[in-house]
C-alpha cells in the first residue's frame, strides 16, 4: 500500500479543508434552525397542542359533578365553557345531584384547527366513574365530539356532543 506524503504543506491543506468544510456545516446548522423558529406550522402546531390540552382539561370538567359541593361543580363547568353551552349550563345549573361523577379524558386528538378563526374539533374517550349516595361504584365509558372556540382567556368548549357507539 502506498503512504501519502508526509509533508507540512498536505498537512496545512488538510486543516484549512476540514476548518472550511466545519464552518460551512455550523453555517448551514444556523441557517436551518433560524427558519425553522420562523416556519408558521411551529405557530400552527403550538395552537393545535394549546387547544388539545385545553380541550382535555374542559371535557374531564364537565364529565365531573361532585353531588356534595353541586354549586362548585356548576362554576367549574361555567369557567371551561363559553357560547351557546356556557349559556344552557347556566340556565340548567347542575341541580340537587344524589350521584357523584368524576370524568377522566383518556385519548382526545384535535379533528380540525382553524387557527385564523380561533376555533378547533375535538373527539376524547372519556372514562366516567359514577358514585351513587350510598351504592356502589360504577364505571362507564363514552365517547365524545366537542368544539371549542379561542376566547380572551384560551380555548373554551362551546358545544358537547356524545358520539353513539355502534353495535357489533
Amino acid at each position: 500500500m502506498k503512504r501519502l506524503p508526509d509533508s507540512p504543506q498536505l498537512r496545512r491543506v488538510l486543516v484549512v479543508a476540514l476548518t472550511a468544510l466545519a464552518a460551512a456545516f455550523a453555517v448551514f446548522g444556523g441557517w436551518t434552525y433560524l427558519e425553522a423558529r420562523s416556519d408558521s406550522s411551529l405557530a400552527y402546531g403550538a395552537s393545535r397542542d394549546a387547544a388539545l390540552k385545553a380541550g382535555r382539561t374542559q371535557v374531564a370538567a364537565l364529565s365531573t359533578l361532585d353531588a356534595a359541593h353541586p354549586d362548585t361543580t356548576l362554576s367549574a363547568w361555567l369557567d371551561a365553557s363559553t357560547g351557546p353551552l356556557r349559556d344552557e349550563l347556566r340556565r340548567t345549573g347542575a341541580g340537587r345531584p344524589t350521584t357523584s361523577a368524576r370524568g377522566e379524558v383518556t385519548e382526545a386528538a384535535i379533528t380540525e384547527l382553524d387557527d385564523r378563526s380561533g376555533s378547533a374539533k375535538l373527539i376524547a374517550t372519556v372514562r366516567v366513574r359514577l358514585t351513587p349516595k350510598g351504592g356502589a361504584a360504577t364505571t362507564d365509558r363514552k365517547r365524545i365530539e366537542a368544539a371549542l372556540e379561542r376566547t380572551d382567556s384560551g380555548w373554551k368548549l362551546k358545544a358537547l356532543n356524545a358520539v353513539p357507539v355502534a353495535a357489533p
